[in-house]
């Protein structure tokens, strides 16, 4: 099973995750966020976030996670290439997630993202999951 995809959308691009439950697709869509900016290949995983958020929702749960990955992102000025997800019945999700410091002489510079949007936001289930964003560049 392939890990993500991106499908067009104007001036922003999509994403699809997949997984074989919904942790796995949101562990995914975050490799998938991370890859729109930079290389993930080329991110060590040297730096350990730790968060967590409740919603009321699976797709609300989903924009709130991609949110707080972007909000690391620009906070830390930190690039991210493993995500950990944890998601308990009552939509409480606790993510663990690893990389390092933004250098941009040692990492490849892609596409900035400003925003995640509800736009066409999904969450689907059915013997695997997918998730679908898109991201406002």
């Amino acid at each position: 099973m392939k890990k993500y995809e991106y499908f067009e959308a104007t001036a922003d691009i999509g994403l699809r995750a997949y997984g074989n439950d919904i942790e796995e697709a949101f562990e995914n869509a975050g490799l998938a966020i991370f890859n729109i900016i930079s290389d993930t290949s080329n991110i060590a995983p040297s730096i350990e976030i730790e968060f967590e958020v409740t919603s009321e929702d699976e797709v609300s749960l989903l924009y709130d996670y991609l949110e707080e990955l972007l909000f690391y992102h620009e906070t830390e000025f930190m690039l991210f290439s493993q995500f950990q997800v944890k998601i308990d019945e009552d939509l409480h999700l606790k993510a663990r997630i690893k990389g390092e410091e933004i250098n941009w002489d040692k990492h490849e510079r892609k596409t900035e993202i400003k925003a995640i949007t509800f736009h066409k936001m999904a969450v689907k289930k059915t013997d695997s999951v997918e998730v679908q964003a898109i991201v406002d560049l």
